[in-house]
């Protein structure tokens, strides 16, 4: 049985960072690309980085040079660093693997101004 959970969400003023967590069960992240995705309220969900088997990441314009994505084999879990928060980060981020159905049930992140 496959689980993503994720963990690290909050309420955090504009500027601060958070760090959210992904911890997989049943599914190794090293072997499958990982990403992470939001949805505000309103809007689409919609990816915002992944990290592919080796180190290759790619992130969306809107988060380049804010958010990195890294990855821990060994505790077989997936990050999401957040540095430089915005009022419209605000959303449910959730982790997936990509190519698979699998999703965690999400973290809300706030960003206050």
């Amino acid at each position: 049985q496959v689980q993503l959970v994720e963990s690290g969400g909050g309420l955090v003023q504009a500027g601060g960072s958070l760090r959210l967590s992904c911890a997989a069960s049943g599914l190794i992240v090293s072997d499958n690309v990982m990403a992470w995705y939001r949805k505000a309220p309103g809007k689409e969900r919609h990816r915002v980085a992944l990290i592919n088997k080796g180190t290759y990441t790619n992130y969306a314009d809107s988060v380049k040079g804010r958010f990195t994505i890294s990855r821990d084999d060994a505790k077989n879990m997936v990050y999401l660093q957040m540095d430089n928060l915005k009022p419209e980060d605000t959303a449910v981020y959730y982790c997936t693997a990509l190519m698979t159905t699998f999703w965690g049930q999400g973290t809300q992140v706030t960003v206050s101004t």
